[in-house]
């Protein structure tokens, strides 16, 4: 996963709060903010999880989420 597909998975999973639980949100299992973590080098995939972890995003929508489809759109 990379830096836009996390912000991307982020906006698709909390729409309008995406900011603020990318920007506010402390997250246990890493001791920072998911953009903070994203700043200091931690890899995005590892952010996502946590940040899922965070606030109870079910399993089916954790994976695979953020990536374009070959052709560019979004899935």
């Amino acid at each position: 996963m990379r830096r836009s597909e996390f912000l991307r998975a982020a906006s698709d999973e909390f729409g309008a709060r995406a900011s603020s639980m990318t920007h506010d949100l402390v997250l246990g299992g890493i001791g920072l903010t998911s953009v903070e973590a994203l700043d200091a080098g931690v890899p995005p995939r590892d952010i996502w999880l946590a940040l899922c972890d965070e606030t109870d995003v079910p399993v089916e929508r954790r994976y695979g989420v953020g990536r374009l489809d070959p052709r560019g759109r979004r899935p």
